[in-house]
């Protein structure tokens, strides 16, 4: 496995895009394998960062022809006013004055390091939606990258990479190697992120989305509804820890929204409280939070709907923290908490064949999928990675290879998606429609027929998150488009004809 130290710069590429004066002064200089990035700002002396220092390369000021010599090596600068070198994940940050003249450019190093990711190989493995937070320049898009190659070549997933600044897999029309054989998806502005996003989605099947900065409200929207259609997301957004997001109220949606709600005298005298209360709205779009301390510290919240829930109380909530130690192994140097979602659930049982609690080994299908189905279905199960352990196996159906070891009863599921396992798994455990699933199933049925007829969308009723899923799925069976609109409480789904 590739370690801390495996790092890709082609940072010869860089430097030969600058002038050559400034080339020179780097020489003067040496050892710039640790360079960050070069400010050449028109009229002052062009200026090298790096970690511990920053340097003055020579007492010449920066003019004009400086600036459009390395505007002319390297690619064209898009909305957001950054460029790039094909092939290289360097990018190039351009100041313009009123007319639109660059008089200031930002050259910043751009590095794949490989390894990154293992100090959360095990979050990224079980297939939930991770947010990364954090500084800027602390290596939030360094472990985005690592992920996307990490899940497509590792685990065989159909990742998909939206790009808005080439930030992520490099300028030019072929994505940097770094990212393995995820796809990469170009945005035309920044404006237009959601719209790709939810293209992704809609024309290229993915089981993996890829995001770097979730910025606006329209970008909060689209990743909810990627994750209500079962796509494992992974992205970025602007702030550094979780409770800034949720004081955010252009992005706590996705980490489900913040209201104030008035209780009755006797509820809020039960709880201990004032009659009005902030609480979460929805599900948060994201299970668990990263927030990255330093390269190789970082804090996580397994539970996100957990912890916003017991933040909004009043409670202190610990994180877990860990750290790659002098050696490079990996340490958990402080639990964190376990908060418990409030309020009772129905108890479902296992089938009289098997167990209290059953244990499945999920033989070639997803098992952080299966870990979301049995979690929202609330099934007395677990999963196992040993299949001699398992009590059932669902396996793949027509997957390579022999039937996987032991005894254990074998059901078969047609496709790797979120929709088939969830159906098993109901199946097995016999758990059925709640009356309002049912009249919400009926609904979209019949929305179903009046797009088809009519050739015009039609919304349903707003409905939560589980069962927007539910109607997505019948929509997308019958081969139709279905997007989640509004906010909650009235966020709904809209069936259209293609």
């Amino acid at each position: 496995m590739p370690t801390r130290d495996d790092i890709t710069d082609n940072i010869e590429a860089l430097i030969e895009a600058l002038p050559p004066r400034v080339q020179e002064g780097l020489d003067a200089r040496g050892g710039v394998s640790d360079l960050l990035e070069v400010v050449l700002d028109l009229g002052r002396p062009p200026e090298a960062r790096f970690p511990e220092e920053f340097v003055l390369l020579n007492g010449q000021s920066v003019s004009q022809p400086d600036l459009d010599y390395v505007v002319a090596r390297v690619g064209e600068f898009g909305g957001d006013n950054r460029a790039g070198i094909e092939r290289t994940l360097h990018r190039i940050s351009a100041i313009r004055n009123r007319s639109g003249r660059v008089v200031g450019l930002t050259c910043r190093v751009g590095r794949a390091v490989y390894g990154t990711i293992d100090i959360i190989r095990d979050v990224v493995e079980t297939g939930r939606n991770i947010l990364l937070l954090g500084r800027p320049g602390v290596g939030k898009t360094t472990k985005l990258r690592e992920v996307a190659r990490v899940l497509a070549d590792d685990f065989d997933k159909r990742v998909v990479v939206v790009d808005t600044s080439n930030e992520i897999a490099g300028d030019g029309d072929i994505p940097h190697p770094a990212i393995g054989r995820a796809r990469r998806m170009q945005v035309k502005s920044p404006e237009k992120q959601h719209d790709v996003m939810i293209e992704a989605v809609e024309n290229h099947m993915p089981e993996v989305i890829i995001i770097d900065e979730i910025g606006n409200e329209a970008d909060a929207f689209a990743a909810r509804t990627i994750a209500e259609r079962g796509v494992q997301l992974v992205g970025t957004a602007h702030g550094n820890t979780l409770t800034n997001l949720y004081q955010n109220p252009t992005l706590c949606d996705l980490v489900g929204g913040i209201q104030a709600v008035t209780l009755g005298d006797e509820e809020a005298r039960r709880r201990g409280t004032q009659k009005t209360v902030l609480e979460r709205k929805a599900p948060p779009t994201f299970d668990t939070v990263v927030e990255i301390l330093d390269i190789d510290r970082l804090a996580i919240h397994h539970d996100v709907a957990a912890t916003v829930d017991a933040l909004l109380r009043g409670e202190i909530v610990r994180s877990e923290i860990r750290v790659r130690n002098e050696q490079g192994e990996i340490e958990v140097v402080r639990e964190g908490d376990q908060p418990q979602p409030a309020g009772e659930v129905e108890t479902v049982h296992a089938p009289d064949w098997l167990p209290e609690v059953a244990r499945i080994y999920p033989s070639g299908i997803s098992r952080g999928r299966m870990e979301k189905a049995i979690r929202e279905l609330r099934a007395p199960a677990t999963v196992v990675m040993n299949a001699e352990e398992a009590d059932l196996v669902i396996a793949l159906a027509g997957q390579r290879g022999k039937r996987p070891p032991g005894r254990a009863p074998l059901f078969t599921v047609r496709s790797n998606t979120y929709g088939q396992i969830y159906a098993c798994l109901r199946q097995i455990f016999d758990i059925q429609d709640t009356p309002r699933e049912q009249a919400a199933l009926e609904e979209a049925a019949e929305a179903v027929e009046r797009a088809l007829s009519s050739q015009q969308p039609v919304e349903l009723l707003p409905q939560n998150a589980y069962i927007r899923r539910l109607q997505h799925e019948y929509v997308t069976k019958h081969n139709l488009r279905s997007d989640s609109v509004g906010k909650d409480p009235r966020r709904r789904v809209r069936v259209s004809p293609i």
